[in-house]
């Protein structure tokens, strides 16, 4: 089977080796922008995106029609979009990971497979909670790609809204991360977005 695998950082790696090592698939990797000449030119029987960024055309989706799929660090249909470990603290919802066929929408698609991940906020910071949700993701996939390749498991909607966040919506509080940056407490850095939420409120 030859997999096109999308990525845009260095935390996909190791899943990439355990493809090619492990799983012995014909792996293409692509950390740009993608469009469907290069899509129609290399035939892939299924494509990957995971931690990658760029924006995956419609026409590409209906050309791969349900193999394409995405890694996503959230218990969807809660927190799809940007940073979504961060909003699933602040926002108090559901901690996990989801594997889903991507459609035309933000994490939307249909959910193949997903995991609920506990996180103890008195000891997480939001590096490490981050690290943990990726290896939970990278698992969830081990255990579960024969099943996802060779079409053995249910297509399951998401029928509730949940909630997304965009970019802009963590710029506009990046700033809470201070000088500990990604190493903040996950208690520290919900007590500082509380106070400004209060803040907010009162003027």
């Amino acid at each position: 089977m030859k997999i096109l695998f999308l990525y845009n950082s260095e935390i996909s790696n190791s899943l990439i080796c355990w493809l090619k090592k492990e799983a012995k698939e014909d792996l293409i990797t692509h950390d740009k922008p993608l469009n469907l000449k290069f899509i129609k030119k290399i035939k892939p029987d299924f494509v990957i995106s995971y931690n990658y960024r760029s924006i995956i055309s419609k026409e590409i989706i209906n050309y791969m029609k349900v193999n394409i799929i995405n890694l996503h660090i959230s218990l969807l249909p809660w927190n799809k979009g940007a940073h979504p470990n961060v909003w699933s603290f602040l926002d108090n919802t559901q901690k996990g990971v989801t594997i889903h066929v991507i459609d035309e929408g933000i994490d939307t698609g249909r959910i193949l497979v997903q995991k609920e991940i506990y996180m103890d906020e008195n000891t997480e910071t939001l590096k490490s909670s981050y690290e943990k949700l990726h290896k939970g993701i990278q698992k969830l996939f081990k255990v579960s790609w024969n099943d996802i390749k060779n079409k053995k498991l249910k297509l399951i909607p998401q029928v509730s809204r949940g909630s997304v966040h965009y970019i802009r919506d963590f710029i506009k509080i990046e700033n809470l991360l201070g000088d500990k940056g990604w190493d903040i407490p996950i208690k520290e850095f919900k007590i500082k977005y509380e106070k400004v939420k209060e803040g907010v409120k009162n003027n």
